[in-house]
């Protein structure tokens, strides 16, 4: 049913059910609060008279929100991913992270990040013993003026080749994770591994939400990155694996094309940047020359 073949005395029921609803919020003290409490309001009343939302449809969102909230708990974050897959995390991204001069491109935080990873100097392996391809990876950090940054903080976490973060795994280890700092030049280098595809967690509510509606839960092959520099935009981001098939269906949206980076593969007994010796393992590398905005712009 459209809202023109309401009768009138059910669209003025339904306007003033939402006038009384948003002006319940007029004494939040925090005028930030009540401006988005308000705006929500009309948002969420209009969506329900959008589409007519039945009760039981209602009550079927409730169950799965619920569902969410079980199955979230240190590890998981089952709303993150539902908040991925629909759009909102990277819409928000957009939103705060406004396009300035040639600074890179910010994308999706996903749920993985592990606070305190271990530290490595430029050079180190952030592997920690997890299977997958050797993968160099180096670059500078500069700002927008083309200044290098020294000492910037640099996480970087990645999934190993059997598509699983350390975090997913039962036995605690720390594995595909670390930090490192830029040297005085602004230049950072490491060993991770090769980027390879996998599936977000579709063992709950979310997965099912997809299986619904016929949509994949693969992501394309990428790296995080989390750049944080006094007095400059922190950026959160990712490399992509130029090539990948999936770089046109990534289920929570996060590819951009400046992002996009070719990973060289290199063949067994290929001189290594720093020496190591891989007589006997195809490797990769990669460079990614990161740029920071202002933190204030």
């Amino acid at each position: 049913m459209t809202d023109d073949a309401l009768s009138a005395e059910q669209r003025e029921r339904e306007e003033a059910l939402v006038e009384t609803v948003v002006a319940s919020f007029a004494d939040a003290p925090d005028d930030r609060l009540r401006e988005i409490m308000q705006a929500l309001t009309r948002h969420l009343h209009a969506f329900v008279r959008d589409v007519r939302l039945t009760e039981a449809e209602w009550n079927a969102g409730i169950e799965f929100l619920t569902a969410a909230g079980h199955i979230t708990d240190d590890r998981r974050q089952e709303f993150i991913l539902l908040s991925d897959v629909l759009g909102i995390s990277m819409q928000t991204v957009a939103v705060n992270n406004e396009a300035y001069l040639d600074a890179t491109e910010a994308t999706v935080f996903g749920p993985f990040f592990v606070t305190d990873a271990p530290f490595v100097e430029n050079g180190g392996d952030i592997a920690g013993g997890a299977p997958g391809q050797p993968c160099w990876v180096e670059g500078t950090v500069t700002d927008t003026e083309g200044r290098p940054v020294a000492g910037a903080r640099i996480e970087v976490w990645e999934a190993d080749e059997d598509g699983f973060y350390d975090v997913q795994y039962a036995d605690d280890r720390i594995a595909g994770r670390a930090h490192l700092l830029t040297d005085e030049e602004g230049r950072y280098s490491f060993w991770g591994l090769t980027p390879t595809p996998y599936p977000i967690p579709a063992d709950g509510p979310v997965g099912a939400l997809l299986a619904a509606v016929n949509r994949s839960p693969m992501r394309a092959s990428h790296l995080h990155f989390l750049v944080d520099a006094p007095g400059l935009r922190t950026l959160v981001t990712h490399i992509f694996v130029r090539g990948d098939e999936l770089l046109a269906s990534d289920s929570v949206f996060g590819v951009k094309e400046s992002l996009v980076m070719d990973f060289d593969e290199q063949p067994p007994g290929t001189p290594t940047p720093d020496g190591r010796v891989l007589a006997d393992t195809a490797w990769s590398r990669t460079r990614f020359d990161i740029v920071l905005a202002p933190e204030h712009v």
